[in-house]
């Protein structure tokens, strides 16, 4: 007999006779247990006819069909070749700094364990004028952090409103200042703003080659050719760095910010969008955008420094040249190290503010800074060289923080394991630091200001990525208290260890730069020192509550308080801001204080009636310890914070990898994926609605 054929399904075709393969029906449930023909219709005959089509239904049964096992093994390898594929497509995204989300149509968006704690479900808006449109929020901004902080403190989410900022040089006193005349100084003068600006900012980011220019400057007063645009756009721009870097104070005769006639003459000469931009045309949006943070011009700068982003990509700054085509390696070092500067502007104002990134990693095809050979000390050209890589690597992770905590895009990992490859990143940055990059003790002198500008953005960087989970550490810890549970119930090590290293970080930032406010050393004006304290206070004054070790923090919170202050007095218009910020988080910190000492003179009245009914019981001992504050240690006590005095720097003792040395830290970063995965349904619940996974976001005033 021959071998029965078997049903090629793969393209329709059948090898076995028509006769073989006549249709068979499936009884109805009905006839099938009358034991009755079935007609095989919906409904049948048999159904019609007694009554019963209502009730007529069909078993779901699944057929076997036969198959040949060429085709199975086709399935199976195309199974293969897709898991593949889609393995390798993951693996490029997590490559790519832009922080691009794997495709997740499984994902489901309410698993709040993916999210930041502080994102809620709608962007954050202001509508500050019905003329104008909402002003955006942006949540890593520090200005918004407070506010969550605030509204934390005061337990009303709705009343606590984000305050307006008002500290920034308008457009019409841009303007008035426009209208003045605006002449180019002296030489020698000029000489010494020039020497002024780079010695600060040229020692930081590569802006312009120094020698090029300062040649450029003395032939323009030799030839007296004042007329350039370009030209008088640049060096306008470095008077206004030299004017705010050598005054400390703002004069009564003229109440704005050194420079700001500079700057103001200069905004005008580059009102025009070139069709075929040149490396002169981007410095001078380099300048003006940095500047522009001197007059707390935030979203200016950010503009600025997109345009020249985009202007950089239309004559290929990201890509490199042929030396064929550019052979003095002078130039093709400025290019290549103009559209770094670009390129960590574009990071570290987006972070700064919360906006994305305007370029991907992935896009970016031009080659790392390099030394040009050869080069002395007085006629060097450029920065050192694996000082500016460390800054790009540095920029390039702050962007990926934005990207991976503050975005609202959506993830397959949870949100812890996402910053633990975000503190990986930060120790390896700081594990591979060059010896000359890093900080050295207060034993080995005075460290240079450029060093330990870069220390304090990696500080930053730190309390980006970890202080979302430190405001969580604090709520989940005020809840645990008001149910007497026990913190350490409650809240993993993952998430404390996170928290801890937030706090590890906000020292080091205060204390750097105490030390450099008691030195002299710390600009007036400046926009990132003030910043960078005010971050840091923030963080100081949340760990103060956190734990009863950390009531020293209290101090150095304090302290920043001050210095901003005192900047601001002087004309520091950021410095403003940040001053009125924190005193409204003083005052808030303040009415919990008295509430909570209340609520302790309450209880011990309580415990002393009580004590007076039941005189046989020994007499219970005076309670005053507030409810966000009990004397319960949440985190250990910090190393080398033995004998710490609360001096003009409290925190002399810390460093920047001080964080990363802990054992719970090593512990965090060394868990797999799998183990930070079961971290998140308890630690970042959101069965409660007054957590931060699902804080609301009405329209509140502009950051």
């Amino acid at each position: 007999m021959p071998p029965k054929r078997h049903l090629d399904t793969r393209e329709g075709s059948h090898e076995s006779s028509p006769k073989s393969l006549k249709k068979s029906f499936t009884a109805c449930q009905r006839c099938h247990a009358h034991k009755i023909k079935c007609s095989g219709d919906q409904p049948c005959a048999k159904c019609q006819q007694t009554g019963f089509a209502d009730q007529c239904r069909y078993a779901n049964r699944d057929r076997k069909l036969k198959v040949n096992e060429s085709y199975i093994d086709q399935l199976v390898s195309e199974n293969q070749r897709l898991e593949e594929q889609l393995n390798l497509a993951r693996n490029a995204q997590d490559e790519v700094g832009g922080g691009q989300p794997r495709p997740a149509s499984n994902v489901d968006d309410s698993d709040t364990s993916t999210r930041n704690p502080l994102i809620g479900e709608r962007a954050w808006f202001h509508p500050y004028d019905p003329s104008a449109p909402p002003i955006y929020i942006g949540e890593a901004a520090c200005t918004a952090f407070a506010t969550r902080f605030r509204q934390f403190l005061t337990g009303d989410k709705n009343a606590t409103n984000h305050l307006t900022r008002t500290q920034y040089l308008t457009e019409s006193a841009l303007a008035a200042a426009n209208s003045r005349p605006v002449t180019w100084p002296s030489l020698p003068q000029a000489r010494l703003l020039v020497k002024i600006a780079f010695n600060h900012v040229g020692r930081v980011y590569h802006l312009l080659p120094r020698k090029a220019n300062l040649e450029k400057l003395e032939e323009i007063y030799r030839t007296a050719n004042f007329d350039c645009p370009l030209s008088t756009c640049k060096f306008f721009a470095l008077f206004a760095f030299g004017e705010v870097y050598s005054i400390r104070s703002i004069p009564s005769s003229s109440p704005m910010v050194p420079g700001t006639p500079y700057f103001a003459k200069a905004m005008t000469l580059i009102q025009f969008v070139p069709e075929r931009a040149n490396l002169s045309y981007l410095e001078n949006l380099i300048l003006l955008s940095l500047f522009s943070y001197f007059l707390n011009r935030r979203h200016s700068a950010y503009s600025l420094i997109g345009m020249a982003m985009r202007l950089g990509l239309t004559i290929g700054l990201n890509h490199n040249v042929p030396e064929s085509q550019l052979i003095d390696p002078v130039e093709r070092q400025h290019r290549v190290r103009l559209w770094w500067t670009i390129y960590m502007f574009d990071r570290m104002w987006g972070s700064k503010m919360g906006l994305p990134m305007q370029v991907l990693d992935e896009d970016i095809h031009v080659d790392m800074p390099s030394t040009v050979y050869p080069q002395t000390e007085h006629d060097a050209q450029f920065l050192d060289t694996k000082y500016s890589i460390a800054g790009i690597n540095l920029a390039q992770i702050a962007g990926e923080i934005v990207a991976k905590i503050y975005s609202r895009k959506t993830y397959h990992e949870t949100f812890l394991q996402r910053v633990q490859k975000l503190l990986k990143s930060l120790k390896n940055w700081v594990e591979t630091l060059p010896e000359h990059v890093k900080l050295k003790s207060q034993d080995d002198g005075p460290n240079q200001k450029h060093i330990v500008s870069l220390h304090l953005s990696f500080n930053q960087c730190v309390i980006l990525a970890t202080r979302p989970t430190l405001l969580h550490a604090l709520i989940l810890q005020t809840k645990t208290a008001a149910s007497n549970e026990r913190p350490a119930e409650s809240i993993s090590q993952a998430v404390l260890t996170l928290a801890e290293a937030c706090i590890h970080a906000a020292r080091h930032t205060h204390s750097l730069i105490v030390e450099e406010w008691v030195n002299g050393s710390l600009s007036m004006f400046g926009y990132f020192y003030a910043h960078y304290l005010f971050s840091s206070a923030l963080v100081l004054a949340m760990s103060s509550l956190l734990a009863a070790k950390n009531k020293h923090d209290i101090g150095g919170f304090e302290t920043s308080i001050e210095i901003l202050r005192s900047m601001s007095d002087n004309g520091n218009l950021s410095a403003k801001e940040f001053y009125v910020n924190l005193e409204q988080v003083k005052l808030c910190l303040d009415s919990q204080s008295i509430q909570d000492a209340n609520n302790g003179s309450q209880q011990r009245r309580q415990n002393n009636e009580a004590n007076m009914l039941m005189p046989d019981r020994p007499a219970m001992p005076p309670m005053v310890v507030p409810a966000s504050m009990q004397n319960q240690s949440m985190l250990p006590a910090p190393s080398g914070s033995q004998g710490l005095s609360l001096s003009s720097n409290t925190f002399a003792g810390f460093t920047t990898e001080m964080a990363f040395l802990e054992p719970t830290m090593q512990d965090f970063l060394a868990q797999s994926d799998m183990d930070l995965g079961l971290l998140n349904p308890v630690d970042m619940s959101t069965s409660d609605p007054g957590t931060l996974w699902t804080w609301p976001t009405p329209s509140l005033p502009t950051e």
